[in-house]
């Protein structure tokens, strides 16, 4: 049960830039789960809109771009919900770390989303941005019992709680991971086994026992995976990747064939321009980009504006000449990954094997299966 409906206990997690978009999120709740738009630069699926953008500089630049990325955010809450119907649950996944996360916040909101799901930093004030929003569910993603209690005890002193939260396990997630470095993505105190006991229990000490339904993610992938969480007291488990296999996902084929053709031994971790630890297939331009790390890091230096006139991140490892933080453009090569170019993509990517494998299947197929008993 979630913002007063019964679902089925599977979340479709928020993919950027443009992997999950409307085409996936409307047939992932037609179906009766949760589907998920991520809001980072969706004027990607329109070409009108890329159009607009195109060729301009400097501050006017960046608003222009962040009008469009609304308008087109706009565009795709309206587009899913004409093929969800009434059914399942939308939501919109905004980063925290990005610059317009405010505006993203509110356009969702006031385009009637159903959820606003909120990671890569700790949405401390979400509940100030839904004030006048109150049926919306709000959903941080967060790691670990010590996350949960601190955005708990912030929202309460604002009239609100969680509507649920999801506990994505950076050891196992693809993208951007809670965790403060790379070095920690694979602690044990991220493991459900603990991360849910100990999260229920504090619930449970704070008042909130039965209030806020907690949704792992990360590693998971069959119907016994779903019943083992719901054990440990999860009320569903979110999904990226598998996700991002389906014929419905909103990036090209190629791009799902890289994640869909990749094993755990061509993953790597590594520091993001947005300063946090990031999961992605070994590409070409990858492989590449950590090869020459050392020598670039060396000379880490201040820009005086952003390459692509956007400003995409509050912070900017790149732009703002920040030492350990990764040095490049991260939305043109996410970009280049939605078009699966694997010249200059950044393809992001979970652990573990596929449901279907290396086969490209359908959402429905995908949910079925997920609610389907392994045999014995």
């Amino acid at each position: 049960m979630l913002a007063g409906r019964a679902l089925l206990p599977i979340v479709q997690g928020g993919m950027g830039v443009g992997v999950s978009a409307h085409r996936l999120a409307g047939s992932v709740a037609a179906l009766g789960a949760v589907g998920t738009i991520s809001s980072v630069d969706l004027r990607r699926l329109h070409p009108d809109l890329m159009e607009r953008t195109r060729g301009l500089s400097g501050e006017h630049a960046k608003v222009e771009i962040n009008a469009n990325n609304l308008e087109a955010l706009t565009r795709e809450i309206r587009a899913a919900r004409q093929i969800a119907g009434r059914n399942g649950l939308l939501a919109v996944n905004v980063m925290r770390a990005v610059s317009d996360y405010a505006a993203q916040v509110r356009c969702a909101l006031e385009g009637g989303i159903d959820a606003v799901v909120v990671g890569a930093g700790l949405p401390l004030d979400l509940p100030d941005l839904a004030r006048e929003h109150l049926s919306a569910a709000l959903i941080p993603i967060l790691s670990d019992a010590r996350g949960v209690q601190l955005v708990v005890r912030k929202w309460e002193r604002k009239q609100r709680v969680p509507d649920a939260i999801v506990l994505e396990h950076p050891g196992w997630a693809g993208g951007h991971l809670g965790a403060a470095k790379v070095a920690d993505v694979s602690n044990e105190r991220f493991d459900f086994e603990r991360v849910l006991p100990e999260t229920l229990a504090w619930l449970r000490s704070a008042g909130l026992e039965g209030r806020v339904p907690l949704i792992v993610a990360g590693g998971l992938r069959t119907h016994d995976d779903i019943r083992r969480m719901q054990s440990l007291g999860a009320a569903a488990v979110q999904f990226g990747t598998a996700f991002a296999v389906t014929e419905e996902c909103d990036a090209s084929d190629a791009f799902k064939h890289v994640l869909a053709d990749a094993a755990d031994d061509d993953l790597v971790e590594f520091t993001s321009v947005a300063g946090l630890p990031a999961r992605a297939v070994r590409t070409p331009w990858l492989q590449k980009y950590l090869a020459v790390l050392e020598r670039t890091q060396a000379v880490v230096h201040e820009r005086s504006r952003c390459a692509k006139h956007f400003d995409c991140l509050a912070q900017c490892g790149l732009r703002d000449g920040l030492v350990g933080w990764g040095q490049f453009c991260i939305d043109h090569q996410l970009a280049a990954a939605l078009r699966g170019d694997l010249k200059t993509g950044l393809f992001f990517r979970g652990r573990g094997a596929l449901p279907f494998g290396k086969r490209i299947a359908s959402v429905r197929a995908l949910i079925d299966y997920l609610l389907t008993p392994l045999a014995a």
